[in-house]
């Protein structure tokens, strides 16, 4: 019977924190405890905490000033005494039986580093969320397992946790880059276990273009080795972005070749010059 840590950061999200709580209280498998972490709230996020607190010894509060999210996240996980580490935001929820069914996988496999499962979204939008399936190459492209997934505590701190330097966002992705890049399995359970709320204004759609480019940067250099082991070396990028360069160019001239060969004998005029 594994202790689960729960771990729920809250920045001003006292309205959404009673559900996420809720589905927590729900879980059928009963040996967890859940960390709740007030990061620098100005809303009623603390009494919010306390009436659990009150109700079920199993959850716990901590209160920080506003560091950030991935600063909120390794302050829970190092007070947490579990096992395996599920972080939660505040304004999602998960299934009942999520937590018995990710023990379940890692007990059925050893080699498991990461446990998800599927997701379905509420709020402003509804129905499942599609998202790609899982493979490092895949990953080395984008994130497509959320933050409410499973990991171990010793594997969290070995990479020396969520990285405060993805200070826009994205510090799933680069997270799940650090424990999975030298080795271990994942598994994405057959079930719906997350759900997502969509809102209207949320750090993912924030992310702007100039945002995106710092993080990606980021991402890049800090993982280079796993970016070079998973699309080849930068001089091997840039070799084959020459020959696709080239082989587009004879493409484009054959196709103006056989264009003007076209007018110039039914319409007596070429339409491209050399």
């Amino acid at each position: 019977m594994p202790k689960i840590s729960i771990i729920v950061p809250c920045y001003n999200q006292a309205q959404y924190l009673d559900e996420a709580l809720q589905s927590v209280a729900n879980q059928t498998y009963e040996n967890w405890e859940c960390i709740i972490v007030n990061d620098g709230s100005t809303d009623n996020t603390g009494e919010t905490a306390k009436g659990w607190i009150e109700k079920d010894k199993r959850f716990s509060y901590l209160l920080l000033e506003n560091g950030g999210l991935s600063n909120a996240r390794n302050s829970g996980i190092s007070k947490a005494i579990g096992e395996f580490i599920l972080p939660l935001d505040a304004d999602d929820k998960i299934a009942s039986d999520y937590v018995a069914s990710a023990l379940d996988a890692f007990e059925k496999d050893n080699t498991l580093k990461v446990v998800y499962c599927k997701a379905e979204r509420f709020g402003e939008e509804t129905g499942i969320w599609n998202l790609p399936s899982f493979s490092l190459y895949n990953l080395a492209q984008k994130n497509m397992i959320f933050c409410s997934a499973f990991f171990r505590k010793k594997d969290w701190e070995l990479v020396g946790g969520y990285d405060p330097g993805m200070i826009y966002g994205w510090e799933d992705w680069e997270f799940w880059i650090a424990i999975l890049k030298n080795g271990g399995n994942v598994k994405c359970l057959d079930q719906v276990g997350f759900y997502y709320r969509i809102k209207s204004k949320s750090m993912l759609n924030q992310v702007n273009q100039d945002h995106s480019a710092y993080l990606q940067e980021y991402v890049s250099i800090k993982h280079a080795d796993f970016f070079v082991k998973t699309f080849g070396s930068f001089a091997f990028l840039n070799t084959q972005r020459d020959d696709l360069k080239k082989e587009y160019e004879a493409k484009l001239k054959s196709e103006k070749f056989v264009i003007n060969l076209f007018c110039k004998t039914f319409f007596g005029f070429k339409i491209f010059k050399k």
